[in-house]
């Protein structure tokens, strides 16, 4: 089963975080919600509190197959500035491991390099923060190993898209049409 690490920072943005965390978890993927903030429970940008499985600190990311970074603000902030999640991630982009952001979140990428020459997309405002990018106005962006999201309302779209890298498009229709969403 593959295992994807979602992160959390405060001031992340609850709909994007919960959605697909629960879409992910529908597929029968092993989702575990991660906090970067030295506390299990974090805040959302609007005050809604999540209660992380693992604190950034305890995970073995050689088990984990994929990292998502859900947006908001000031979460987004918080997660480019964390030094070993982005070392993470350039470990996982190295290596074609999956990599997704949304929302602000893309944010996190761009400042690494990691979105260079590839298509993009992110919450509208935040295009000059994706350095090197094919910047495109696409809900849901799909480059390679790495899947971009455009805000809060495509968040389940974001995440039928990373069920469809995982498992497969036929395995994600099945997921969207017992849920009335559309791929």
């Amino acid at each position: 089963m593959k295992k994807i690490a979602v992160h959390l920072a405060e001031g992340f943005e609850e709909i994007e975080a919960v959605s697909i965390i629960d879409v992910l978890r529908r597929a029968e993927l092993e989702v575990s919600i991660i906090s970067i903030t030295g506390n299990l429970e974090v805040s959302g940008s609007h005050r809604i509190k999540i209660g992380a499985d693992l604190l950034f600190e305890d995970v073995d990311y050689s088990q984990i197959d994929m990292l998502v970074l859900p947006g908001g603000m000031p979460g987004a902030k918080h997660l480019k500035e964390h030094i070993g999640l982005a070392e993470q991630i350039v470990k996982f982009n190295d290596n074609g491991k999956p990599i997704g952001a949304i929302c602000a979140a893309p944010l996190v990428l761009g400042n690494l390099g990691i979105l260079k020459d590839i298509k993009a997309t992110c919450y509208p405002g935040f295009e000059g923060e994706l350095h090197g990018a094919i910047v495109t106005e696409n809900d849901v962006e799909l480059s390679g190993s790495v899947v971009t999201g455009k805000g809060a309302g495509v968040a389940i779209d974001f995440a039928l898209k990373i069920v469809e890298m995982l498992k497969g498009k036929e395995e994600a229709t099945q997921l969207a049409h017992k849920m009335i969403a559309e791929v």
